[in-house]
C-alpha cells in the first residue's frame, strides 16, 4: 500500500489532473526541471572551474555553495507553486460544491413554490411545507459553515471560554442524537470520565462533538448489510472521554465506511470529501472536519484520527482541563 501511494505520488500526469492545472505547472514537474537545471549547472561550473582554478578543493566549495543556493531556490519556487496549485484546487471544488449543494435545494424550493402559487398543493402541502423547511436548512448550514470559515481565517470568531462538565456536554449531544441512532440501528456505547471539567468555549465544543458523532452516525449506517453480516459486527459507535496529562481526550470510534489511504492526508482540508464518502453520502460541504480541527486547536488542542477503509474510524481531540 505505502509503495502504491508513492507511485501515485510521483505520477505527475495524475497529480496534475487532480489540481486542474496544466503539466508543467505542476510544482513537482517544475521541480525535476530545476533538479536538471542544478545537476546541468554542477557539471558546467566544475568543467569551469578545473580550468581556471588550480585547487580542486576550492572547485568542490564552489559547486557546493552554487548546489546549495540554488536547491533553496529550488525549494522556494516548488513551495510556493504547490500553494499556487493548492489554491486552484481548492477553487475548484469551492466552486463545484457550492454550486452543487446550493442548485439542488434552490430547484426544490422553485418547484415547490410554483406548486403553491398555482394551487396544486393544497392535498399534501404538510409534506411541501416540511420539504421548504428541509431544503431552505440546507441552504442555511451551507451559509453558517462558509460564514464559520471566514471567521476562522480572519481571525474574527469569538469564543467564550469557560470552565465546563465535557461529561454533561457530551450527554447533552447524545440525547439529541438519540432519535437518529434509533432510526439508524446503530448502538452507542458511553465511557466517561466522572466529574470531567475543561476549559474552552461550550458552544464551539459542542459543535465540534455534534459533528464528529454526526459523522460517525453517518457513515456507520451506509455500511452494506452484507458486510455487516461478513465482519460479525453490528453497526456501533464508541465514545471515550478521559484525562490524558494535563488535558482531557475525547474519541469517539465507528464501524462505518472509513477512509481510503490515499484521502487521509487531505482530510481535515477545506471542501475535501473521500471518494468514498461521496459514493455514500450526496450532501455535505466538506467543511465539517476542517472546522472542528480549527476550533479545537484554537482552544488549545489537538485533532487527529485512525481509520480503515470499510473497517471504521476513530477520530479524536484533546482540549485543555480546567484549573478548577
Amino acid at each position: 500500500m505505502d509503495f502504491r501511494r508513492i507511485q501515485a505520488e510521483l505520477n505527475i500526469v495524475e497529480q496534475a489532473k487532480k489540481y486542474g492545472i496544466p503539466v508543467w505547472q505542476h510544482p513537482q514537474f517544475l521541480f525535476l526541471v530545476m533538479g536538471l537545471l542544478i545537476a546541468f549547472s554542477s557539471l558546467f561550473m566544475y568543467a569551469l572551474g578545473v580550468r581556471l582554478v588550480s585547487d580542486p578543493q576550492v572547485v568542490a566549495l564552489g559547486i557546493l555553495i552554487l548546489t546549495m543556493v540554488l536547491l533553496a531556490i529550488a525549494s522556494v519556487i516548488e513551495r510556493s507553486f504547490e500553494r499556487l496549485a493548492e489554491a486552484a484546487r481548492l477553487k475548484s471544488e469551492f466552486v463545484s460544491i457550492v454550486s452543487h449543494q446550493l442548485r439542488a435545494p434552490l430547484s426544490n424550493l422553485k418547484w415547490i413554490a410554483d406548486l403553491l402559487v398555482a394551487g396544486k398543493a393544497a392535498k399534501n402541502q404538510k409534506e411541501y411545507y416540511g420539504l421548504l423547511k428541509e431544503n431552505s436548512t440546507r441552504m442555511q448550514n451551507m451559509v453558517n459553515d462558509l460564514l464559520t470559515v471566514s471567521r476562522l481565517q480572519e481571525g474574527g470568531m469569538l469564543t467564550q471560554e469557560k470552565s465546563f462538565s465535557l461529561e454533561e456536554l457530551v450527554d447533552g449531544v447524545v440525547k439529541n442524537f438519540a432519535p437518529v441512532l434509533k432510526a439508524s440501528n446503530i448502538t452507542l456505547k458511553v465511557q466517561q470520565e466522572k466529574g470531567l471539567k475543561v476549559f474552552a468555549d461550550p458552544v464551539q465544543i459542542r459543535h465540534v462533538v455534534s459533528n464528529l458523532l454526526d459523522n460517525a452516525i453517518k457513515y456507520t449506517g451506509k455500511t452494506k448489510e452484507a458486510m455487516v453480516k461478513k465482519s460479525g459486527k453490528k453497526r456501533a459507535i464508541t465514545i471515550i472521554s478521559v484525562v490524558e496529562g494535563k488535558k482531557a481526550k475525547f474519541t469517539i470510534k465507528d464501524t462505518g465506511v472509513g477512509i481510503p489511504q490515499q484521502d487521509k492526508k487531505y482530510i481535515f482540508q477545506k471542501f475535501f470529501r473521500s471518494a468514498n464518502v461521496i459514493r455514500h453520502e450526496t450532501q455535505g460541504s466538506g467543511l465539517g472536519l476542517y472546522i472542528a480541527k480549527s476550533i479545537v486547536e484554537r482552544a488549545g488542542g489537538n485533532m487527529g484520527f485512525v481509520s480503515k477503509e470499510d473497517k471504521g474510524s476513530m477520530f479524536w481531540f484533546t482540549i485543555p482541563l480546567s484549573a478548577t
